[in-house]
């Protein structure tokens, strides 16, 4: 942005001139009636008419002026204004009929409006006709990433991301190398799978390859995408806790299988010297082999019962041990229990707990039941009860507690309903869990207790999230090559990344800091409305009180928020190759790059307050408020002067511009730079 434009705007300018060739007419009557006065000496009307004569030029050029200004220029302006409108939103509401000589023109414009929305919407019409199968298929495809518990991701034959699902969002957290239209290589920098990428076989044949992801390991499993272009599927499997419980149990078993062959050779081996020996043999020799065989049968029965310990934590180790919420256990409970007649009440705290959710509803079930026909009554309540490291859960009635012989009977009972048929004490054990029976402080009440794995969690589980609105884009296949001239692509290919900061004054050159930054992501011209990054900065210093009636920030909102140093590089991470945007971006930068960060956004910036002053340089009015209130932008509820509010806005208002600049024939990121550069002035980075 070197080049610069010379004076002020066009309109100022014609004033100027306008105001000065006036003041030079009527000074210069005034001095000529001066000297005509002096010399002729007239009187009444004769000196009132030379006066009025000599005066009579310059009045009408300031007379004019006026009348021109009112009736021709004011409205010439106001009617770019709303073509200006008209053409970055036709949906736009409507403003005001054109004034002064102009005025004429009111129906014709509206019926050109009504005319280009008539069309527009009978195209639109066309295109949902045309495009409802696809609607549907994208509608099911959603729901299917929705609910599917296997991390996806996908990407083009450039290794842009295309698709993820909430499960790929949830393994990889807030990685910021996540999003749409970002690589692959920032999320998963790993060498084999690139190389494993390389070589895939274009029949759509699965490779798996193993790839480190921070503390963990992730299974890959890769496909090309038969008859496609280049698209690669990749699911994913978080394999560390697989393998740890794998390895742990192996090395167990490992150590246990050589005991059991030596133990189980030296019975053999003594139970053979036995059976050889005849009465007459001595009776040391028989002592010494009963020893052996007792030591070696002791030897082998701990053995066996580490190995029972051992295939008993597999079990319950397992991944079917998953969380839940004891509230959500009890209604599932009580909903089945209906039909039987049987009544159950949930009291007390609930908790969270880890279970294979369907086995332990299948055991609760059991046991009611047996309850219910053992002691007659129908009514009973649950409640969970915290202890150290475990959840009681706890079924209770009026009357008292069972025999150890009724709860050892039920213990054998068969699960039929569960795979493979287990015993309701063998699906006890799989939660490392058993069941007994106690009586109540009152002496009225018992209850039956079942020990479970407690979770460290708290707090009932957060209200469902709205599905994301973008988890697939499968335009960006279609955009160029990553790595191409950055300024010959064009501008709707460009990925930006729009955003704000607040600060706690405007001297940044003084000693004033960053407090908040605000963005949002733009891909394929299309603003991505969770794709945000929002983040308060400590500035190391108090904020004003003056700053604080702007933007409501204070120092209790930013205390414990992370410095500078932390927030840029995070920042700068998020944004990753994107072109950056904001409004009079000179201060955003200032407020992004101060001296001691160590971070430099050396990457193309758009502004679009120097963009709306190259499209239009004759109006007035390129700040933000101005411009929302041009193109038809609404800042939502109490989202002005904050950092994604108004980072928001600005993606927006870069949206409504795109259809204007494409109008005027600027199609690349070079040709806007220019455009850009013609606008620039020395004031939009006078942020001191």
């Amino acid at each position: 942005m070197s080049a610069r434009r010379g004076g002020p705007p066009r309109r100022q300018t014609l004033v100027g001139l306008w105001l000065l060739l006036s003041g030079v007419s009527l000074l210069g009557g005034a001095l000529f009636a001066l000297w005509l006065d002096g010399l002729l000496e007239p009187r009444g009307a004769a000196r009132w008419t030379l006066w009025l004569g000599s005066l009579s030029g310059g009045g009408t050029i300031l007379l004019v002026g006026w009348l021109l200004e009112q009736r021709l220029f004011a409205p010439l302006r106001h009617l770019q204004a709303q073509l200006a409108r008209l053409v970055a939103n036709p949906d736009a509401r409507d403003d005001d009929p054109p004034e002064g000589w102009l005025q004429g023109l009111g129906p014709d414009l509206v019926r050109i409006r009504e005319a280009w929305r008539d069309d527009r919407s009978r195209l639109a019409t066309a295109r949902t006709e045309g495009a409802r199968s696809a609607a549907r298929i994208r509608q099911e495809l959603e729901a299917l990433l929705q609910v599917l518990e296997t991390p996806l991701l996908l990407c083009d034959r450039h290794r842009r991301l295309l698709l993820f699902n909430p499960a790929a969002e949830t393994l990889f957290g807030e990685a910021p190398g996540l999003g749409l239209g970002k690589r692959l290589d920032a999320l998963l920098p790993a060498a084999s799978l690139h190389d494993a990428l390389r070589q895939l076989p274009e029949d759509g044949s699965p490779r798996e390859v193993l790839v480190p992801c921070g503390e963990h390991w992730l299974r890959a499993t890769l496909r090309r995408i038969p008859d496609s272009q280049g698209e690669t599927l990749l699911t994913l499997v978080d394999a560390t806790a697989a393998w740890a419980t794998e390895l742990s149990a192996g090395a167990t078993l490992t150590g246990l299988l050589p005991a059991l062959r030596r133990h189980g050779a030296g019975l053999t081996s003594a139970a053979d010297a036995l059976s050889h020996l005849s009465g007459t043999d001595n009776d040391q020799l028989r002592r010494r082999l009963a020893w052996v065989v007792e030591e070696e049968g002791r030897g082998l029965a701990e053995r066996l019962e580490r190995l029972g310990e051992t295939l008993d934590a597999l079990q319950h180790q397992a991944e079917r041990l998953t969380p839940l919420w004891s509230n959500d256990l009890w209604a599932a409970l009580a909903e089945r229990l209906s039909a039987g007649g049987l009544q159950l009440t949930p009291v007390g705290m609930p908790a969270w707990l880890k279970a294979d959710a369907p086995a332990l509803l299948e055991v609760l079930a059991r046991l009611l039941e047996r309850l219910a026909a053992h002691t007659g009554a129908d009514m009973f309540d649950a409640e969970a009860c915290l202890g150290n490291k475990r959840v009681y859960l706890d079924l209770c009635w009026q009357g008292t507690p069972l025999s150890e012989g009724d709860l050892s009977a039920w213990r054998g009972e068969r699960l039929e309903a569960l795979p493979l048929a287990p015993t309701l004490g063998e699906v006890l054990r799989q939660h490392a869990s058993d069941a007994w029976s106690l009586a109540d402080g009152n002496g009225r009440q018992a209850r039956l207790r079942l020990p479970l794995p407690a979770l460290e969690r708290v707090g009932a589980p957060g209200p469902r999230t709205p599905p994301r609105p973008e988890f697939h884009d499968f335009g960006i296949a279609e955009l160029p090559p990553p790595d191409a001239e950055l300024a010959a692509r064009p501008l709707r290919a460009l990925e930006v990344v729009a955003c704000d900061t607040e600060t706690t004054g405007l001297e940044l050159r003084r000693g004033d800091r960053l407090i908040s930054i605000g963005a949002c992501r733009i891909v394929n011209a299309r603003l991505l409305a969770r794709e945000t990054f929002d983040l308060r900065v400590d500035p190391g210093r108090p904020i004003p009180s003056a700053s604080t009636a702007i933007h409501g920030l204070t120092d209790a909102d930013v205390s414990g928020a992370p410095p500078a140093s932390v927030a840029l590089p995070r920042f700068r991470d998020y944004l990753g190759d994107a072109v950056l945007l904001a409004h009079n971006a000179a201060f955003d930068l200032l407020a992004l790059q101060p001296p001691d960060s160590g971070v430099r956004f050396d990457i193309p910036v758009l502004d679009t307050l120097l963009i709306s002053r190259g499209l239009d340089p004759s109006l007035d009015g390129h700040d933000l408020d101005s411009l929302a209130e041009r193109y038809g932008l609404r800042f939502p509820p109490g989202s002005r002067h904050t950092a994604l509010g108004d980072a928001r806005v600005t993606a927006e208002l870069w949206l409504a511009l795109l259809p204007r600049l494409e109008a005027r024939g600027i199609a690349t990121l070079g040709e806007l730079l220019s455009l850009q550069a013609s606008a620039f002035d020395r004031e939009d980075a006078s942020a001191s």
